[in-house]
């Protein structure tokens, strides 16, 4: 704990923020269906925060290397505090777009200048035990944060003044981490075209688990209250998806790295494929089938961009690893924009279940797409692989190089 001790400041306030983003995220689409707001309007309304996210992680680099951790880290605290005020005194769809994208964008930054903050402070000592800290606080304020919502209701402001002071908040832990700034990071350079050239099949992935697993965290909450489910339902049915991608994780990465990570990549778009149609064709209203389905769903689902980028890091020549790294992060959130906006518009027409036939499709297609690349392109042996899968969050660059063991943290 000695070597942790220094660091607990900072893994506060990622669980502030971690945890304060996964409450936002289902509150907003609850409030939106109570404020009246069609399926494709929230669908808009989420896609502005995906979009805000995905220019925060394209240009935050340059700011924190302009005027430095703290400074950035407080200027967007502020900001997004203010947005989700903003949110409850001016209801209405654009309002809330633009709110929405304000806070994408410094949620982006924030987790940044934190996992940059962490990287620069973490040593291979710690390493490990701190990646695993920040996993856990990472399920935990996320799991935990669901639950605000059936005991403070989704009516009122309450709500968003819990959210606005959590952003407050997350400023004092970070004020009293270590008083010697870090370094500046090292520009983050996005190069579309490099990752497609290193790996088509990781590109695509990382689009497909923008398409399904952000229009999840979108629009889970209006699938789940049109069959029917109470507020505390909703909130167990997204933490049941959100804490099941911890299952298979580390058992298919084990297995990704002794065989052909791409027929591991199928296994995982199979189990979501097969889990999507479950919920769609036999859960119904059955909150209990509801459950398990989605939890099969998480569970195959959310390793899908941890062993995307790990393939992509098997055809990575040395000094690429870091294109690989804004790459992945880059295309996710391009799948992340335009999947809850096209799934929305699906379930105004065809109603909630849609949602799951949506992504049923998406992922069937994705192991067409998989299949194909295995015939025309030889797998990297294991015994050649340089680099073996790692748990990934999708919340900065940074979170690569934090998450890399000794040998590979200084890429």
């Amino acid at each position: 704990m000695s070597h942790i001790r220094p660091l607990i400041p900072l893994l506060v306030t990622a669980g502030i923020l971690i945890g304060g983003n996964g409450l936002q995220a289902t509150f907003v689409s609850l409030r939106a269906l109570r404020e009246g707001f069609s399926p494709s309007t929230i669908g808009l309304v989420g896609t502005g925060y995906n979009i805000g996210f995905a220019i925060g992680c394209i240009y935050v680099t340059r700011i924190i290397r302009s005027i430095g951790h703290i400074r950035t880290f407080s200027a967007l605290a502020a900001i997004a505090s203010a947005a989700s005020i903003a949110m409850v005194l001016y209801i209405h769809p654009l309002s809330w777009f633009a709110m929405r994208l304000i806070q994408g964008l410094c949620f982006a930054g924030l987790f940044a200048v934190v996992e940059s903050w962490l990287n620069a402070r973490v040593t291979n000592a710690n390493r490990a035990r701190t990646l695993s800290i920040y996993r856990f606080v990472d399920l935990g304020s996320v799991t935990c944060a669901q639950y605000l919502i059936p005991a403070v209701g989704i009516d009122g402001f309450q709500l968003f003044a819990i959210i606005s002071m959590a952003l407050t908040l997350s400023l004092v832990p970070i004020s009293f981490a270590d008083r010697s700034s870090p370094a500046p990071p090292e520009a983050v350079r996005f190069d579309i075209r490099a990752l497609w050239n290193i790996s088509p099949l990781a590109t695509v992935g990382c689009i497909v688990v923008g398409l399904t697993n952000s229009t999840f965290r979108s629009l889970g909450p209006v699938y789940a209250e049109g069959i029917g489910m109470s507020v505390t339902a909703i909130a167990t049915f997204m933490s049941v998806g959100i804490f099941a991608g911890v299952v298979l994780q580390y058992p298919l990465g084990h297995y990704s790295d002794k065989l052909d990570r791409r027929l591991i990549i199928l296994v995982a778009a199979l189990g979501s494929f097969m889990a999507g149609l479950f919920i769609a064709v036999v859960a119904g209203a059955n909150a209990w089938l509801n459950f398990a389905g989605i939890f099969a769903f998480g569970a195959f689902a959310m390793p899908l961009y941890s062993l995307c980028s790990a393939h992509a890091n098997d055809h990575a020549a040395e000094g690429q690893h870091a294109l690989v790294s804004a790459g992945t992060l880059f295309f996710w959130s391009l799948g992340a924009v335009i999947g809850p906006l096209f799934a929305s518009f699906m379930l105004d027409i065809f109603g909630p279940r849609a949602l799951f036939f949506y992504m049923s499709v998406v992922l069937l297609l994705f192991m067409l797409y998989t299949l194909q690349r295995m015939t025309v392109r030889e797998g990297v042996p294991a015994k050649q692989r340089t680099r073996r899968f790692r748990n990934l969050l999708r919340t900065s660059t940074f979170f690569n190089k934090l998450a890399a063991p000794p040998t590979e943290s200084g890429d």
